[in-house]
C-alpha cells in the first residue's frame, strides 16, 4: 500500500488517526450489518437480502469527495456509501429489509422497495422541492441491471446546464455554479448491458461532471468475467474512451478495493477533474470480493472454486485495511507513531457488532409493532362479532389461528377479518358493523401505504382547459408552425425548459416543429443527440430530478421501444417507489400513427399503456391540441408521453393568438360531433378518418356521435363517454393498435369502471388494425389499419343487426 498518498494532507497525526479509525469502524459496521442481514433472511424474518459486503473501502473513499448538492445514481451494493454520507442508518437498513411502511424509519421507499434500494428525499411532504444544494442526494435505485446508467447522464448534464444558464436557478436550490458531480456505481458484470456502453458514450460526447465507479468482483451471480466481456480487464476495454491532448474523452483510473490510500488518492483526483473541469471519470475498482456471495438466494460455494474462495478471503478489503493499520508507523522526531493495536481494533469490531444488532432490534420492533397494533385493534372486535354470531365457533377458530401463528403479517390480520365477515354474511349486528367500519378505515390506511403517489396530481388538481383564441381573421398555417411558435413562447418564458433528441437541434426536428429555435436559444437548450433513445430518456430523468423541465424527443413512436424499459422501470415509478419523495416530470415528445411502413407506422399503445402507469399518455389529433398539452404539462409534475400525429404537420390549422397560454385538458375527452344513434370513440390520426366516416353514415340515416379521447392516461375523468352512451346506447371503438391493444384498455374503463355495459343495447364493437405490423405504402396502410370503408361498413352492420328493415345488409 501507498502510505505516503494519504499523508499528503496537512493535518495532525491525531486527526489522521481519528479519520482512519472512523473509516475502519464504518467498514466493520457495514460488514456486520451485511452478515446479520443475511441471517435475518435465512431465519425467515425477511424475504430477500442483497448486500454490499466486499465493497466497503471503495465506497468510504468515494464518500470522502461527495459534497452537498452532489447526486448518486447507483445500485444495491452501496450501503456503506449511504452510511458514510449519513443518509442511511442501521435501523433504516433493517427497516427496508423487513419492509417497514413507516417513512420516519424506512426513508428510501417506506417499504415499497426491497432491501438495499436507496434514495434520499428531494421533496417535502407537500410536494415542494427541498434545497438540494444543502443536502447529499441519491436518486432512487431500481433493480434492473445498468438501469441506473441512463439517468446518471442526465443528473450530470444538469450541472453543465446550470453552469451555462444560472438564470434557471437564481436561488441556488439545485446547483451552485454547476459544481455538482453525479456519481454512478455499477457492478462489473452489469457493464455487459447496452445501457452501460450507451451511457458511457453519451456522457463522453456531452463532457459532463460524472464519476462512474465499477465494483469489479469478476462475477454476475454465478457467471464469471469470461462470459461477461471480451477482455478480463475492463480498463483495457475502456481505453478507447481515454481523453488525450487533442480529443475529448474520459479520465480512466484503475485502483484496488483493498488499497485504502490509493483509493482515497484516486477519488481525490477524480473529483478534481469532474468538479472543476467537467471531465467525466471512470474509477475501475478491481479485486472486490463477495464474502457472502451474490445474495440470499444461493451460496457462492456452488460455483466458485476452493482456490477462488481462499483468494477472496485473503483479499478481503477490511482484513487488508486492518493489516495496513496494524503495520502502519511513522516517525515524528524520536517518536514512532502507530494508529492502533490489535486489541483496539478488536474493541471496535465488538462495538460494530453490538451497534448492528441494536439497529436490527430497533427496526424489528417497529416492524412487529405495526402488525401488533392491527392485531390488537382487530381481535377484540372479532371476539365481539363471534359472541353475537350464529357461526361463533368458526369465527373463534379463525381468531385462534391468528393468535397462535408464529409469523404474522398484516395480510393475516386482514384475512381473518374478511373471512369472519364472510362467515357472518347474513347477520346484521352492531358488532359486525363496528368490524366493517374498522376494516374500511384500516384498508384505507394500507392503500395509502402501498398504493399512493402513482401520479402527482389528483384529477381535481389538473390544469383547467383554456381554449385557443381563434377568429375568422386568424392565419391558416401548417400545424407544425402552431407547434413551433408555441414552443418559442415556452422557451422565452421558462429558462428551465430544454429539448433534445435526434435532429431536434440544427434542423428543428424532422418535421420542423422546433424550426429556428436553436438559433434563438442556443445549443444547450435546443440540442441534437446521437441515435441513442435509452440515454435520451435518461437525460430527461436526471435533468428533471434536478429541477429542470426537459422535453426528451424520441423521433418516432416505433423507436420508443428502445427506451420503454426505462420509461416503465424508472421514470413511471419515481414518485411511487419513493412514496412521493422524488419526482421527474419529464415530457417525452414523439410522433406516430399512420405513416406508411412497418417501422414508421406502428401504434404500440396497448403495450405502452400497460407498462407506463405513473405517466400520462396523451394522443392529440392535431398540432394545436398537442401544443395545448405541452402548456398543460408544464403546469403539472407527472411525467408524460405526447404522441403527435405524424401525418398532421402539413395540414392547415388556424394560428391562436394566445400561444403559450391555451391548454388542452389532461384526462378529458372532446365530443367533436354530437349524435344520437351510436358513439364512435377514437384518438390521434384516426380521428380524421372517423370524422369522415361519420359524415358518410349520415347519408344512411345514422347519426353518430364522435368522441376524441385525446388523453388515454388519465382517461375521461368526467365520464363524458358514459353520458354519450346514455343517449346512443351503442359503442364503437376505432383504434389503429392491434386487436386487444388500446381498445381493450378503453373497453375496461368504459364497461367496468363507468358501468357502461348497463347502457348498451348492442355488444360493443372494436375496429382495430390487423395483428401484423403495417405493410408499406398507401395500400399497405389501407389493408392493415382501419380505413374509412371499414368504419362505415362495420358501424352500418351494427345498426343492421338492431334494425334490419331500416338498415338492409350492404352485401346481401
Amino acid at each position: 500500500m501507498h502510505n505516503e498518498n494519504i499523508l499528503n494532507q496537512e493535518i495532525s497525526f491525531d486527526i489522521f488517526k481519528e479519520e482512519i479509525l472512523h473509516d475502519y469502524y464504518l467498514a466493520r459496521l457495514s460488514r456486520e450489518t451485511s452478515l446479520l442481514g443475511r441471517r435475518e433472511v435465512l431465519t425467515g424474518k425477511a424475504k430477500f437480502g442483497i448486500f454490499g459486503d466486499g465493497k466497503e473501502l471503495p465506497q468510504i473513499a468515494m464518500a470522502k469527495v461527495f459534497k452537498n448538492g452532489d447526486f448518486r445514481s447507483g445500485y444495491y451494493r452501496d450501503q456503506t456509501f449511504m452510511m458514510a454520507i449519513e443518509q442511511l442508518t442501521i435501523e433504516g437498513f433493517f427497516a427496508q429489509l423487513y419492509a417497514v411502511t413507516d417513512e420516519n424509519v424506512e426513508k428510501a421507499s417506506s417499504g415499497r422497495q426491497m432491501t438495499s434500494h436507496f434514495a434520499t428525499h428531494s421533496l417535502n411532504r407537500d410536494g415542494s422541492w427541498k434545497k438540494l444544494t444543502e443536502q447529499k442526494n441519491s436518486s432512487a435505485d431500481i433493480s434492473p441491471t445498468a438501469g441506473q446508467m441512463p439517468r446518471l447522464v442526465g443528473l450530470a448534464q444538469a450541472s453543465k446546464y446550470y453552469r451555462n444558464h444560472p438564470e434557471a436557478d437564481q436561488d441556488n436550490n439545485f446547483s451552485i455554479s454547476g459544481n455538482e458531480i453525479a456519481f454512478g456505481t455499477i457492478g462489473d458484470a452489469s457493464t455487459s448491458e447496452g445501457h452501460f456502453w450507451e451511457s458511457i458514450n453519451a456522457a463522453g460526447v456531452l463532457q459532463v461532471p460524472m464519476i462512474i465507479s465499477i465494483w469489479d468482483d469478476e462475477y454476475g451471480i454465478s457467471v464469471g468475467h469470461n462470459y461477461q466481456r471480451t477482455k478480463k480487464n475492463l480498463s483495457e476495454m475502456l481505453k478507447g474512451f481515454q481523453r488525450t491532448d487533442n480529443e475529448r474523452g474520459y479520465e480512466i483510473i484503475t485502483t484496488y478495493a483493498h488499497d485504502y490510500p490509493h483509493l482515497v488518492e484516486s477519488y481525490q483526483k477524480a473529483e478534481r477533474l469532474a468538479r472543476e473541469e467537467h471531465i467525466p471519470v471512470v474509477v475501475h475498482v478491481r479485486e472486490c470480493t463477495q464474502p457472502q456471495g451474490h445474495s440470499t438466494s444461493g451460496s457462492h460455494e456452488r460455483y466458485k472454486s476452493k482456490e477462488r474462495l481462499e483468494w477472496e478471503k485473503k483479499m478481503d478489503n477490511i482484513e487488508s485495511f486492518r493489516s495496513w493499520i496494524l503495520d502502519f508507523e511513522v516517525s515524528e522526531g524520536d517518536q514512532v507513531l502507530n494508529i492502533a493495536t490489535e486489541e483496539q481494533l478488536s474493541e471496535l469490531d465488538k462495538k460494530a457488532k453490538k451497534e448492528a444488532k441494536a439497529g436490527q432490534k430497533s427496526a424489528w420492533a417497529v416492524y412487529t409493532s405495526q402488525i401488533d397494533d392491527l392485531k390488537n385493534a382487530a381481535v377484540p372486535l372479532l371476539k365481539n362479532l363471534a359472541e353475537s354470531s350464529a357461526n361463533k365457533n368458526a369465527i373463534l377458530e379463525e381468531i385462534n389461528a391468528l393468535s397462535t401463528k408464529l409469523s404474522t403479517y398484516k395480510r393475516d390480520v386482514f384475512h381473518t377479518v374478511r373471512k369472519s365477515l364472510r362467515l357472518s354474511i347474513n347477520e346484521n349486528t352492531s358488532a359486525r358493523t363496528a368490524l366493517i367500519n374498522w376494516l374500511n378505515h384500516a384498508m384505507a390506511k394500507q392503500r395509502e401505504n402501498y398504493s399512493s403517489y402513482l401520479y402527482f396530481e389528483t384529477p381535481e388538481q389538473l390544469p383547467a382547459a383554456v381554449a385557443p383564441v381563434i377568429s375568422e381573421d386568424s392565419e391558416l398555417v401548417d400545424g407544425r408552425v402552431v407547434l413551433r411558435d408555441n414552443f418559442k413562447e415556452i422557451f422565452k418564458n421558462n429558462p428551465k425548459v430544454l429539448v433534445f433528441g435526434e435532429d431536434s437541434g440544427n434542423i428543428g426536428d424532422v418535421n420542423q416543429g422546433l424550426e429556428g429555435l436553436q438559433q434563438i436559444y442556443g445549443e444547450s437548450r435546443v440540442s441534437d443527440t446521437g441515435i441513442r433513445e435509452a440515454t435520451i430518456l435518461g437525460q430527461g430523468i436526471g435533468l428533471a430530478m434536478r429541477g429542470l423541465r426537459p422535453i426528451a424527443e424520441i423521433q418516432y413512436l416505433d423507436y420508443v421501444l428502445y427506451c420503454l424499459q426505462g420509461m416503465s422501470d424508472d421514470l413511471a415509478t419515481v414518485l411511487y417507489r419513493t412514496n412521493g419523495r422524488q419526482k421527474a416530470p419529464v415530457i417525452v415528445r414523439t410522433r406516430g400513427h399512420r405513416l406508411e411502413g412497418i417501422w414508421h407506422a406502428g401504434s404500440p399503445m396497448g403495450g405502452i399503456l400497460n407498462l407506463v402507469r405513473g405517466m400520462y399518455v396523451l394522443v392529440p389529433r392535431d398540432l394545436t391540441k398537442a401544443a395545448g398539452f405541452y402548456n398543460s404539462l408544464l403546469k403539472t409534475n407527472t411525467p408524460a408521453i405526447v404522441v403527435e400525429s405524424l401525418n398532421g404537420y402539413r395540414l392547415k390549422e388556424k394560428m391562436p393568438s394566445n400561444l403559450g397560454e391555451f391548454t388542452t385538458p389532461i384526462g378529458e375527452v372532446e365530443i367533436t360531433k354530437e349524435g344520437k344513434d351510436v358513439t364512435l370513440l377514437t384518438y390521434g390520426s384516426t380521428w380524421r378518418i372517423v370524422d369522415e366516416a361519420a359524415k358518410e353514415l349520415e347519408n344512411f340515416g345514422i347519426n353518430a356521435e364522435v368522441i376524441d379521447v385525446q388523453s388515454l392516461i388519465p382517461f375521461d375523468n368526467s365520464q363524458q363517454i358514459k353520458k354519450s352512451l346514455e343517449k346512443t346506447n351503442r359503442l364503437v371503438i376505432i383504434d389503429e393498435d392491434v386487436p386487444g391493444g388500446a381498445s381493450a384498455y378503453m373497453l375496461k374503463n368504459i364497461l367496468e369502471d363507468m358501468d357502461g355495459y348497463r347502457l348498451l343495447d348492442s355488444k360493443p364493437l372494436t375496429i382495430t388494425a390487423n395483428d401484423h405490423r403495417t405493410a408499406y405504402a398507401t395500400d399497405g396502410d389501407y389493408f392493415s389499419k382501419p380505413s374509412l370503408d371499414d368504419i362505415v361498413e362495420k358501424v352500418y352492420n351494427l345498426m343492421n343487426e338492431s334494425n334490419p328493415a331500416k338498415f338492409p345488409s350492404i352485401f346481401g
